[in-house]
């Protein structure tokens, strides 16, 4: 373990083993970093295939292994709740092929529009906290971005945009004439900037040209609306968008290994898998600007400048988390009051679903996402129960591969004559590989 500057949270942390509870407590006052080398962690501070009963899911688990070899998968990363407790987490095939490494349930994959969810949780609880509403504005004299940045849009309405617009897809952009956040190249010539090409020049782009309709007047599934959302976020809370959903969100809950993801497999974060899409995946020009032709898993999409819209990594158990935190059920409590969870999931009141996929009359509601390499899902169903599948492999169908994932799972759950008892939650616990506490730089010079 070594140490090195970072945010400025205070965190405490209490290691737990199989023999007993010992607890490593973090001084106050300093801003540091502590680094755990992942390989060398016992693997009982961590959920791993072994926690799981095999026994009782060896015929239920035959629907994700047909699954996985109709679709080609190389790995995924399944858990299941049911209840407010985490019954299920198991890792399939393998999270890197290149040295066979099993896949685990505390491997990272990216979790693409999921992180939708994410950012939606953070600005409902900016909200809570009384530092902004979603019926603030956004841009103009008198809204969140007021920055000169963005104060000359080309369309007059964009001052019309408010925060609950965008939560909704209900901004004014649609993707008629393409997906800004996925035209880099575009972006870098007409903005007159080289590529990478950031997520506020895409934001100048898209404001130099006209809205697609009218604020508030229609919907169109946006990724420019939740990365302008990071924005917000940052601005508002006076931090960096991924440190306030860390700690205002995640941490809470006790979840400390969602990051924000990187392009490039030199990049990948400590236990995240590798990435593989279709055969013969069409190659993209790097969004580093170099004229290489390169997979999008892999420098051909701008995993980066999504942000907010798409760009965290995260474990299936730590998605559970997330989700069993926003499900609206008593146990265990939310992290968002009863108003806020309506306003993200009730279909009349206008916006809904706010961060979601959908959300169903019937209690029903999904998140999914997908990139070229990566396919997410988390559903909550309305007997309490709730599962999150993670894939580091796309398939020729693409997103649409999300409705034979819920097929999956449907027979999966199906085929589960005796749910265990145990809650894997409780036996093992959140071990950050980077664990962020406040120091100051002082007291590190020191050291």
């Amino acid at each position: 373990m070594y140490l090195m500057t970072s945010g400025n949270r205070r965190l405490c942390i209490i290691f737990m083993s199989v023999l007993g509870i010992f607890s490593f407590v973090l001084p106050v006052g300093t801003e540091r970093v502590a680094v755990i080398d992942a390989a060398s962690m016992p693997a009982h501070l961590r959920i791993d295939n072994n926690l799981t009963d095999k026994n009782l899911f060896d015929n239920a688990e035959k629907s994700v292994e047909w699954f996985m070899k109709n679709y080609e998968i190389r790995g995924a990363s399944v858990a299941i709740a049911r209840e407010g407790k985490l019954l299920y987490a198991r890792g399939f095939g393998y999270a890197t092929l290149t040295d066979s490494m099993p896949a685990e349930p505390y491997h990272r994959f990216r979790i693409a529009s999921v992180s939708k969810l994410v950012t939606a949780v953070a600005v409902l609880k900016l909200q809570e906290e009384g530092r902004l509403s979603v019926n603030d504005h956004v841009f103009g004299p008198g809204g969140i971005l007021n920055d000169t940045l963005f104060a000359h849009p080309k369309d007059k309405r964009v001052f019309d945009i408010t925060v609950g617009h965008l939560l909704a897809h209900e901004g004014g952009w649609s993707q008629r004439f393409g997906d800004q956040m996925f035209m880099p190249d575009v972006v870098s010539r007409t903005m007159g900037v080289p590529m990478p090409v950031d997520t506020k020049t895409i934001i100048r782009f898209a404001l130099d040209k006209n809205l697609h309709f009218t604020p508030g007047a229609g919907q169109s599934y946006s990724n420019l609306g939740y990365s302008i959302l990071g924005l917000v976020i940052e601005k508002v809370s006076g931090m960096s968008y991924d440190e306030y959903c860390s700690s205002a969100v995640l941490e809470p809950l006790g979840i400390y290994d969602m990051e924000l993801g990187h392009n490039l497999p030199g990049q990948a974060l400590p236990l995240e898998v590798s990435y593989y899409e279709v055969p013969n995946a069409p190659l993209k020009p790097s969004i580093y600007g170099t004229g290489d032709m390169l997979p999008a898993s892999r420098g051909g999409n701008d995993i980066e400048a999504l942000g907010a819209a798409g760009a965290w990594v995260a474990t299936a158990p730590d998605l559970m988390r997330l989700l069993l935190a926003v499900d609206g059920f008593d146990d265990p409590k939310d992290i968002l009051t009863p108003q806020s969870i309506a306003f993200m999931t009730d279909v009349y009141n206008g916006y809904a679903p706010v961060g979601w996929r959908a959300t169903m009359v019937n209690g029903s509601w999904w998140r999914t996402g997908s990139f070229p390499g990566t396919t997410a899902m988390m559903k909550r169903l309305p007997d309490g129960t709730a599962w999150v599948v993670l894939l580091n492999t796309s398939a020729w169908n693409g997103p649409e591969l999300t409705i034979d994932i819920d097929r999956m799972m449907s027979k999966f759950i199906g085929r589960v004559k005796e749910w265990p008892q145990t809650d894997l939650f409780r036996y093992s616990v959140p071990v950050p590989l980077r664990v962020s506490y406040s120091a100051k730089a002082s007291e590190m010079k020191k050291g």
